[in-house]
């Protein structure tokens, strides 16, 4: 699949040629991830800290936290790479610090081990120190430590030349179990195509920012379908992973979706069909993914109004249950709740919320058993959901910042603040609820 890439220069996105000067300014790099993200997991490079000229580490903090990233360009230290997995990127790509002492400190899972080829030779330090090593010698010494690769035909970069399919297709094999990612060169879909086939990504920058590859063409070159009309099912999910309701896309709609920024489909009947035109229950993207077998999407987007179904349900299956449902009800009882109602009261009066919160919180640590814990949980949450209404959070911001915690790397001790602390004995007390 594609790789949208931004190479950060001076807090600015930029792509260099050849990986030298003169630079293509390309704006930006937050706004950049916004678009990019649409079509899945975006690659960012510090250029500046690869080339050891400065760093932009609080930029690519901020896009990480916000998108899915993996992030490359001067980690050359551990504290560098930790603070970039608990930003949230799903890997750290290292270069010049790939051996397999540093990298074997690191969780094998979310590390790639940069491998910057120029006429054969990797070369380290923002592509300007040759190691006198191939790529496959390379590839043998880290496999071990490392889950993928990203192999950067540097003189190619920024070149629009192509990628060399054949000499690809053997780096994926030298690679064995660890997942390749090409850069350096990408000029069309048909190599996104041809190298997906061949179980590697293609991590494309210059291509993308000058509109000789289109977002849309460059997503779906891998995508298949077994319909007469080439329809891709497609279904639509809320930012949780709830089903939504299927749908029909094709590459029309797809462009609409990625350019627009909102849920547009195919309908059979009706042709392209933008989602909340008539209704005002409009959808925000927040990213499409394809399928393993590259013949069905997923569309999770941010549903707003009554809901995706056309009776004005929250999906096609009904209004929900759950977590869910439950913030859902607690949003529209903030808006229709009368005057002097405990709804109202509870949303209104801090003191009283917050008073409750501590109460069924300290009730929850006092159950006993799997009913009384359930029941008390959920007493906890919806006064922890209404809390966090209040202060402008909903369901969607409480479930990412779980996912971000969910990559942390480094972990706190746990212990809890001393006026929290509470023996055992002070547990044993039900008392009466």
């Amino acid at each position: 699949m594609i790789i949208p890439s931004i190479d950060i220069m001076g807090g600015q996105a930029v792509q260099l040629r050849g990986g030298r000067y003169p630079k293509l300014e390309l704006g930006d790099p937050e706004a950049l991830a916004a678009r990019y993200s649409r079509a899945g997991e975006i690659a960012v490079v510090d250029l500046d800290a690869a080339l050891g000229t400065g760093s932009n580490i609080e930029l690519v903090e901020r896009i990480t936290r916000k998108y899915p990233c993996r992030v490359g360009g001067g980690i050359r230290s551990l504290e560098t790479a930790r603070r970039l997995l608990d930003a949230g990127a799903r890997s750290v790509i290292v270069g010049t610090m790939a051996e397999p002492g540093f990298l074997s400190q690191l969780p094998r899972e979310r590390v790639a081990a940069a491998l910057d080829s120029r006429d054969g030779e990797v070369v380290v330090e923002g592509w300007t120190k040759g190691t006198g090593r191939g790529v496959e010698e390379r590839m043998r010494e880290l496999a071990s430590c490392v889950s993928s690769f990203l192999v950067t035909f540097v003189e190619a970069e920024g070149s629009l030349g192509g990628i060399d399919l054949a000499r690809a297709r053997s780096l994926v094999a030298a690679a064995g179990a660890a997942r390749v990612t090409f850069a350096g060169g990408a000029s069309n879909a048909a190599e996104i195509a041809a190298l997906d086939a061949a179980g590697a990504d293609l991590q494309v920058g210059t291509a993308l920012s000058t509109g000789k590859l289109g977002l849309a063409e460059a997503f779906a070159a891998p995508l298949s379908s077994e319909r007469p009309d080439g329809l891709w099912p497609t279904l639509v999910c809320d930012e949780g992973g709830r089903a939504l309701g299927l749908v029909w896309s094709d590459l029309e709609s797809l462009r609409a979706s990625f350019e627009t920024g909102r849920g547009v489909y195919r309908s059979r009947s009706r042709g392209l069909w933008k989602k909340g035109e008539s209704s005002g229950d409009t959808q925000d993207l927040v990213r499409v993914e394809a399928d393993c077998d590259r013949d069905c999407l997923r569309f999770t987007v941010r549903q707003n109004g009554r809901g995706f179904c056309h009776r004005g349900t929250r999906s096609c299956f009904g209004e929900g249950s759950g977590i869910e449902r439950l913030a859902r009800t607690i949003e529209s009882r903030a808006a229709s709740a009368p005057a002097g109602s405990y709804t109202r009261r509870l949303l209104e009066d801090a003191a009283l919320l917050g008073s409750k919160l501590r109460e069924e919180a300290d009730e929850l640590a006092r159950a006993k058993g799997s009913a009384e814990a359930a029941a008390e949980a959920a007493d906890v949450l919806y006064f922890a959901l209404a809390k966090a209404f209040t202060e402008g959070a909903r369901l969607a911001d409480i479930e990412a910042e779980l996912d971000r915690r969910a990559l942390k790397v480094t972990r706190r001790g746990g212990a809890p603040k001393p006026a929290f602390a509470a023996s055992q004995e002070d547990l044993s007390w039900t008392g009466s609820h």
